[in-house]
């Protein structure tokens, strides 16, 4: 029986964590406006650090925008009173259905599993 393919593999899928960078030939260049900006069309899956330690995982179409909101305590009822909160890891897709089902799989690992996945172990 065949694995199904992972995330990761997809041609149409970035991965960048604050410790290392990954990129698809898709997708070999870094927007001018910034680390953390997406162009039209992306999709992406976040897991920020807040100020307890506590990670948190989320979808946004604008990655610098949506954590400025987290940081600003007007993001997630979650992260409001959790900040500042830092971004540790993104992913980028170009489908909505991709990038939440990333969503769903990373809320469902465990704690260990996520620092290792954003680097903080």
């Amino acid at each position: 029986m065949a694995q199904p393919e992972s995330p990761a593999d997809s041609p149409d899928h970035t991965v960048n964590s604050s410790e290392s960078e990954h990129t698809t030939a898709n997708d070999m260049r870094r927007d001018a406006s910034g680390p953390h900006s997406v162009s039209d069309g992306e999709h992406v899956v976040y897991v920020l650090e807040c100020a307890d330690g506590s990670l948190y995982t989320g979808y946004t179409t604008d990655l610098e925008r949506r954590v400025a909101e987290h940081d600003a305590g007007e993001g997630a009822k979650y992260t409001r009173g959790r900040t500042p909160v830092k971004l540790r890891y993104h992913e980028r897709y170009e489908t909505r259905s991709a990038a939440m089902s990333r969503e769903y799989e990373i809320k469902q690992l465990t704690r260990a599993q996520k620092e290792r996945l954003v680097g903080l172990e």
